[in-house]
């Protein structure tokens, strides 16, 4: 349902490199990038997939990360969202809750939370 989700940054050249090498871990790659001054660059494991765009505001301002806004990165495996929360850390996120089991064991829910140099929130899950 999700065709893709926006992230603004303050520095382009920075996030480039922390997404190139975060979705790197699940497979995901650059499919496409906008040829103007915002460089707006959509992320995806392949064309037709949900997508993760990051670039400068359109506005011109500076980019906030949202109260309570989160992005959550599905995984094929827990050992995934091990992998995926150790790259993101080794880029220099911040810790937001290391990968354990969240609520109720019988709901299987897996996950580990960070924050990338701009602020926004990401939580790597597995469900089951």
């Amino acid at each position: 349902m999700i065709g893709y989700a926006t992230l603004g940054t303050n520095d382009i050249d920075r996030a480039l490199s922390f997404y190139d090498g975060l979705f790197e871990a699940i497979g995901g790659k650059r499919l496409m990038q906008m040829p103007d001054e915002r460089k707006l660059t959509f992320y995806s494991v392949a064309r037709g997939q949900p997508m993760l765009a990051v670039g400068l505001p359109y506005d011109g301002g500076t980019a906030t990360a949202g109260n309570g806004t989160m992005v959550a990165l599905a995984a094929d495996t827990r050992e995934q969202v091990d992998v995926v929360y150790a790259k993101a850390i080794e880029l220099g996120a911040g810790d937001e809750g290391a990968p354990g089991t969240r609520g109720p064991e019988e709901m299987g829910f897996y996950g580990a939370y960070f924050r990338d140099s701009d602020g926004n929130k990401f939580c790597a899950y597995k469900m089951g």
